[in-house]
């Protein structure tokens, strides 16, 4: 019987299927060695979650949110533990490598899969890129401080050493003192002076970055049990200086930064959405190794809510510390702010202590992705959709060879050339992604009868009843807290653009040519963006001659600037209609609802290129994994 071309996108596998491909490979000998047990899943967890996130992207949170980041820190691990739930059950029904990958295969169908797998490379190999680069960052800046100076050519991609160049060469020629010139900007005028030539090509890469990624695939080639020894021995220093940087710091704790509590609002606390969900990135990563798991069932669901538990409470202690030592208004744009503020109050040993931290803390993340990258691609080639050689184990080690090879390949070599900043919101949106499928995968196979099950099963507490009790309170907390907010939102009331969105359209020369009277027009978008009174704001433009209509949004251009709001509103109407109607299960529901939320907390442009990245991913999908599926040669033999 020929199947459409419908039902091949959506051919699924079946658990029995799975489990007993899973038993054969272990008869044959290519079965994954099992090495891992509970203490050591925890501790990857949190080698992958203690990483970029708490040593950067905190303090912009912090900046937006003020002390109050800390309840999105507590609503971003809600919403992840809701996850984790939801990965457990489908890792005690499961037991492969493949995390949500394999779970969607099972639930929604191969075309589903393959999303979910290509859109788990931007979190691991994607995300690992802009990782190794600020670990390179933070490891030539520690040489740096004891005197070890790395050549800057050899730390630099070359884009922003070729921009930096040419801006250093206006300046000095519009008279601008060298002395005056911002750090980085002569960082790169260094690099591209002094980088050798080679046919008329300037030599410039970051080695540190490509070094790294370099250590830590041989590591990962080697052995799980390798990794995990290395993993656990980078988990204990890093929580050990964090330890001590909690102890340090609560000594210069001033309560008086604490008030205002929450200074932007809940508008500037959710702000910082991308960043604080950033920070827990990575707990997903361990499922990839329930085929190393001595016990799968039993020990994956502890080992992710044990990191996830230990990690928020870190997280709280760290961002009261942080807006306590200092006012929340001086963490903007600090990209490393646990060095930053020990720096500002005098203890620059113990900033160079934390600049240790980091690369151990980054060197532990990257060496989780690193293990998560590869065992996703093999489980991937097992299925036919990527070449047999992915599949491939090393006799010796037992580990997938080819693929781990190929992910410090394309991890290493961007990472010498490419100039990435930390893309949060790129790597938020495509783990959020993943994350909501396998909630929303949890509700289907919950559904099915005829599916064995795990020895872990979620709590089961109808969401028909309490979805919307809990939406209907969220409701209500809001509109009381902040009535003329939602009003103006539902009537798409005009309003004035804020500064974070004016000051992007202020040129230079517009800067120069405006006149402020008492303000230093040097110092006036940093002034702008401090500003939290509308009227204020408003006076400010009309001193500077600004025209003010240019900055007030009405109609569709405010009306657009809500879509992914109104998109939620609509999700969350529908999941409490289709839960009173299938009687879901609160848990994964909630978790389904919390991640869609943060999504639509991300700008339409993290949108788009997520887009861009899935169009990608389909045309290697159909002009090479459908053919080769292995649930396609099924079908054929079965017809």
């Amino acid at each position: 019987m020929r199947t459409s071309f419908l039902q091949q996108l959506f051919r699924k596998k079946s658990v029995s299927e799975i489990l007993a491909e899973l038993t054969e490979k272990e008869s044959s000998g290519l079965q994954l060695k099992r090495h891992l047990g509970q203490k050591d899943l925890t501790a990857l967890g949190i080698a992958a979650i203690v990483g970029a996130g708490i040593f950067s992207t905190i303090g912009q949170a912090s900046y937006e949110g003020g002390p109050a980041v800390i309840f999105l820190f507590i609503f971003s691990a809600v919403a992840c533990s809701f996850t984790a739930f939801a990965y457990a059950e489908f890792a005690s029904m499961i037991p492969v490598s493949g995390s949500a990958y394999s779970y969607s295969y099972v639930a929604f169908g191969e075309i589903v899969a393959w999303i979910i797998g290509w859109s788990l490379i931007m979190e691991y190999a994607v995300g690992n890129i802009t990782v190794a680069i600020s670990w390179s960052d933070y490891f030539t800046g520690f040489l740096e401080q004891i005197n070890i100076h790395f050549p800057r050519w050899l730390s630099m991609d070359y884009s922003s050493a070729s921009a930096a160049y040419n801006e250093a060469i206006k300046l000095m020629d519009s008279g601008v003192d060298i002395s005056a010139i911002n750090t980085s900007v002569m960082e790169g005028f260094e690099a591209y002076s002094n980088a050798p030539v080679i046919a008329s090509m300037r030599i410039i890469m970051d080695l540190p970055a490509f070094g790294i990624v370099f250590l830590v695939t041989v590591l990962v080639y080697r052995g799980v049990k390798e990794s995990k020894n290395a993993s656990n021995a980078m988990v204990v220093v890093k929580l050990a200086i964090i330890l001590m940087i909690l102890a340090v710091g609560f000594f210069y704790v001033d309560t008086d930064n604490w008030s205002p509590f929450a200074p932007n609002g809940m508008g500037g606390v959710l702000k910082g959405v991308s960043a604080v969900f950033f920070a827990y990135i990575g707990f997903d990563a361990i499922s990839t190794t329930a085929e190393e798991c001595k016990n799968p069932q039993r020990d994956l669901p502890r080992g992710m809510m044990w990191a996830i538990i230990i990690c928020t409470i870190l997280y709280i202690l760290i961002a009261l510390v942080l807006t306590g030592i200092l006012n929340y208004t001086e963490y903007k744009n600090v990209g490393d702010p646990l060095a930053y503020v020990f720096e500002r109050i005098g203890l620059k040993r113990l900033s160079g202590i934390i600049a240790v931290s980091a690369i151990v803390a980054m060197a532990s993340v990257i060496l989780v992705f690193q293990l998560g990258q590869p065992r996703i691609w093999m489980s991937m080639s097992r299925d036919g959709l990527l070449p047999r050689r992915f599949a491939k184990i090393h006799p010796k080690f037992k580990t997938p060879s080819f693929s781990t090879i190929i992910t410090g390949i394309v991890v290493g070599v961007p990472a010498l050339f490419l100039d990435l900043s930390f893309v949060t919101d790129l790597c938020s949106i495509g783990t959020l992604f993943a994350f909501s499928c396998v909630c929303a995968g949890v509700l289907v196979l919950n559904q099915r009868k005829d599916l064995p099950k795990g020895r872990f099963k979620i709590p089961y507490l109808n969401a028909g009843i309490y979805l919307p009790l809990i939406l209907i309170a969220a409701s209500v907390i809001i509109f009381v807290t902040y009535p003329e907010d939602v009003k103006d939102f539902v009537l798409n009331k005009p309003q004035l653009v804020k500064p974070s969105e004016l000051v992007p359209d202020l040129t230079r020369e517009e800067i120069q040519n405006l006149s402020f009277n008492n303000y230093d027009s040097e110092n006036l978008l940093t002034y702008l963006e401090q500003i939290k009174s509308d009227d204020q704001y408003k006076q400010i433009l009309q001193e500077g001659d600004i025209p003010l209509e240019k900055y007030i949004l009405s109609g569709w251009d405010l009306f657009k600037l809500k879509i992914p709001m109104w998109t939620f509103i609509i999700f969350a109407l529908f999941m409490i209609v289709l839960s009173v109607i299938r009687k879901f299960s609160l848990i994964p529901t909630l978790g389904l609802v919390s991640c869609f939320y943060m999504m639509c907390e991300l700008h339409v442009s993290n949108w788009i290129g997520f887009g861009i990245w899935l169009i990608i991913g389909l045309i290697i999908y159909f002009t090479y994994s459908r053919k080769n599926s292995k649930l396609r040669s099924v079908s054929k033999t079965n017809a």
